[in-house]
């Protein structure tokens, strides 16, 4: 069951990847951020409602907040990297922050057998080779480098704390809808200190509404796949359950490839094979 929903989380975070990346070469990232989180927030308080999730309510919901504030900070910091590049450095590097789940397991007593070992060491060089990592030209601005270090540990630390946000279907839920109502809070007031900088809100067009179902995909994808992480944490070890979680940016490259006709570098389909032989690894192991 670990491995069944912590692919599907992979699968998912990919597809939103995906969709967000091609969002945001037409309308800043930031908008993006927040219009995806704000339809995701809306649909999961109906849900909240009508399953009667407000009974769910107790401490835990602090790590679903934190991980709403986190989230956006990472996301940011990892846009900026990728704007000052080079994005075959940026990228793959974002996906060590897998580390911060896979410490958090082994601190609170998990132990991976010898094989599922092996798969964790393969799969997470098979996902840094499929982010493309360039071995040679420009050299990274040191900015670059440390905002993809917090980036990562961002986006890890939201892996750890929404482990620990809900021990139930209804509970789950709710914490997802206190992330992303903090998400927008967070991404909106982040919107606006930019905007009172003089950067703009919105394309030249206004408001894109014929990517109002792609904004909604992205949105539901993400939550969709922060829910089934969960699933896979709380019903196996997450030591496993991060490692195949962090496959998604294969997902992204291999939708890219599918989809924009993009040619995968050498490299990158190297890593893909890798990342299958460590997810066959923790699987069966």
């Amino acid at each position: 069951m670990t491995a069944f929903f912590a692919l599907a989380t992979s699968l998912l975070w990919g597809l939103a990847d995906f969709g967000g990346g091609l969002l945001t070469r037409r309308t800043p990232a930031l908008t993006v951020v927040v219009a995806s989180q704000t339809i995701a927030a809306v649909v999961l308080g109906a849900i909240v409602v009508a399953t009667g999730g407000w009974s769910a309510a107790g401490p835990q919901l602090w790590f679903a907040a934190a991980a709403g504030l986190v989230g956006p900070v990472a996301l940011l910091s990892f846009y900026k990297a990728l704007a000052l590049g080079p994005m075959g450095v940026v990228s793959p590097l974002g996906s060590l922050g897998v580390a911060v789940p896979i410490t958090v397991g082994l601190v609170l007593g998990e132990r991976p057998g010898l094989m599922q070992f092996a798969g964790i060491a393969i799969a997470v060089v098979g996902v840094v080779l499929a982010g493309g990592p360039q071995l040679r030209g420009a050299p990274v601005q040191r900015q670059a480098i440390l905002l993809t270090l917090l980036a990562a540990l961002g986006f890890g630390t939201v892996f750890a704390l929404i482990a620990e946000a809900s021990s139930t279907i209804t509970g789950l839920f709710l914490a997802l809808f206190v992330q992303r109502v903090t998400n927008v809070a967070a991404g909106g007031a982040a919107l606006y200190v930019s905007v009172k900088r003089g950067n703009p809100a919105l394309p030249e067009g206004g408001f894109p509404w014929g990517s109002l179902p792609a904004l909604a995909f992205v949105g539901l994808a993400d939550v969709a796949a922060n829910g089934t992480y969960s699933i896979a944490a709380q019903h196996g070890p997450v030591t496993v359950a991060a490692v195949l979680a962090s496959l998604y940016p294969v997902v992204t490259a291999l939708a890219a490839r599918g989809l924009l006709s993009e040619r995968l570098r050498g490299i990158q389909a190297a890593g893909a094979g890798l990342a299958l032989v460590g997810t066959v690894l923790l699987a069966t192991g």
